[in-house]
């Protein structure tokens, strides 16, 4: 008889059936005194005892702004103490966190505020080329329930530690007394599976314990060490870092506010770090640094690479040159709080590169044909579907774009083709959808031919993803031009999204055409316009080399 694509992850340990606040608390009573976060930048370090301290003025901070369980506190800003700080102490006070990319401009930035009702924000003030309070000031007047701005590193932030005076240690002792575990807690923007972004609802009990498993199966303890330059308003950095650091004792590095090889290296040479995160482009430039020699990584043992597939050569480097024999390759999407597969850290190379691991503990994963929904012998592909504590509860006011992915049995639908194999490893073979995945941004055409559509030149556009060595994907747009209209080029695009669109959202590369490939049906086919794109481009040789 055929083994069926189904497994279920067994565990050592039970799930956390508590609050991220709770958790935190238990930490600090047992590791006080040892170091919970050192932000290289600009040297400063916090033990357990400090975090905890800051985190509780943020939450009665929080408190005295009136924000009360349930209200959407958002953060906006690269990586930084203050953000952890944001993240801990909006868990106390029962708020809801919402996460915003630091590289969104004025058309997304007002998007999220109103679709998920965001009361108060905390901004960073700019960072490179962004001015965060310019951005802000111009949004403001179109979100009404934007009632509070708190810039960071401000008398705005000074002001709202200060407000912490005001709340009664006891006021926050019953306010995180009347927390539940299964309460949202955070909102994260995902492009997901149609159009606009929708807002993927995590609780306590899905972040925390996924952050917990996921550095458990890295043997985590108080000891260890991890450098996180991957961003916090991913799950890879809030969830898989910051949470599965905090529930194990051990200590949150951040090399810079946002990914610099150089910054990463030093930080894990100075800081002895036994752990490292990143995507794939990121190990690359590390790997590829011109003083790469010279650095003495031998405290690494861990960490975890996802994002996109890693190529061989890369993965055998970072096993041998960077000490990481223990690394491992993780799988999921934001909606899954965000892990669902894993490899083990005594799995061998082909494990780590050509799979995306097997399931995690406490989760059950399923291969269906996407016609019937019907499980698949193992071998054979089908779209891939999850379940378990790790589920979202849902998308943020959108419960018919809920139904579209969750079904009534709660399995979340991924989108993803993948084969699980004999062993249950699984591999991931296509997407059912047109996502694009570029450097680990998950980006949907339709958002960017939508924004694109309002270009005076354009009378139609269509986005579709092309191979890249350095990114796995880049966007290409097949631009239909209104009668009259000049030519166009990518820099005409570039100059139209400058300020208001993410700028991996904007096309690398412009085909201008009379018309679409179409079916007899009349629609788009867009797998012959990425075939032809990268015809066109010269794309296939370089994806082949890469």
């Amino acid at each position: 008889m055929r083994q069926m694509s189904y497994a279920s992850g067994p565990s050592d340990f039970p799930l956390l059936g508590e609050t991220i606040g709770d958790d935190l608390e238990r930490t600090v009573a047992r590791f006080g005194d040892r170091e919970a976060i050192v932000e290289w930048a600009s040297g400063r370090r916090w033990s357990y005892a400090e975090f905890d301290s800051v985190v509780n003025a943020v939450a009665k901070g929080l408190m005295a702004l009136g924000v009360a369980p349930g209200d959407r506190v958002g953060i906006w800003s690269p990586n930084c103490a203050e953000w952890v700080f944001t993240q801990y102490g909006a868990a106390k006070a029962g708020a809801i966190l919402v996460n915003l990319n630091p590289a969104y401009r004025t058309h997304e930035l007002a998007y999220a505020l109103n679709q998920s009702g965001t009361t108060v924000l905390v901004s960073a003030t700019e960072f490179k080329t962004s001015d965060y309070r310019a951005m802000v000031a111009q949004v403001r007047s179109d979100c009404p329930e934007l009632r509070t701005v708190v810039h960071i590193g401000t008398a705005d932030w000074d002001g709202l530690l200060a407000g912490a005076e005001s709340v009664a240690d006891a006021d926050l002792r019953a306010r995180m007394n009347t927390l539940s575990c299964d309460d949202p807690i955070n909102i994260q923007y995902t492009s997901g599976t149609t159009g606009a972004p929708k807002g993927a609802t995590l609780t306590h009990h899905n972040i925390l314990n996924n952050g917990y498993s996921v550095t458990e199966l890295l043997n985590t303890t108080e000891h260890d060490r991890f450098a996180v330059p991957v961003p916090f308003y991913h799950c890879f950095g809030m969830v898989m870092a910051n949470l599965g650091i905090t529930s194990h004792g051990a200590c949150l590095v951040i090399p810079a506010p946002v990914f610099d090889a150089t910054a990463t290296l030093d930080a894990v040479q100075a800081e002895r770090c036994t752990a490292l995160y990143g995507v794939p482009t990121m190990f690359i430039a590390e790997l590829d640094h011109p003083e790469f020699a010279s650095y003495d990584l031998s405290s690494l043992r861990t960490g975890i690479m996802a994002g996109s597939t890693c190529p061989i050569e890369v993965m055998k480097r970072v096993v041998g040159d960077m000490h990481m024999s223990e690394v491992a390759i993780c799988y999921g999407m934001t909606e899954t709080s965000p892990v669902s597969t894993q490899t083990r850290v005594d799995d061998d190379l082909e494990q780590r590169v050509a799979t995306i691991g097997r399931v995690g503990p406490h989760v059950e994963v399923r291969v269906v044909d996407p016609a019937t929904g019907r499980v698949v012998p193992r071998g054979e592909a089908g779209e891939l579907c999850t379940r378990g504590y790790s589920v979202m509860r849902g998308y943020w006011a959108e419960p018919e774009k809920t139904a579209e992915v969750l079904d009534a049995a709660g399995w979340m639908h991924t989108g993803d083709l993948a084969v699980m194999r004999e062993d249950g490893y699984l591999t991931i073979v296509g997407r059912i959808k047109d996502m694009i995945i570029r450097g680990g941004e998950n980006v949907y055409p339709r958002e960017v031919e939508e924004f694109f559509h309002a270009h005076p030149d354009i009378s139609d556009v269509q986005v579709v993803g092309v191979p890249d060595t350095k990114y796995g994907e880049e966007l290409c747009a097949w631009v239909r031009l209104r009668e009259g209209a000049a030519d166009l080029d990518a820099e005409a695009l570039r100059v139209f999204a400058a300020g208001r669109l993410a700028h991996f959202k904007i096309p690398r590369y412009v085909v201008v055409v009379t018309e679409f490939p179409m079916t007899v049906t009349g629609k788009i086919r867009k797998v012959e316009m990425r075939r032809r794109s990268a015809d066109l481009l010269g794309l296939v040789a370089d994806a082949q080399e890469g």
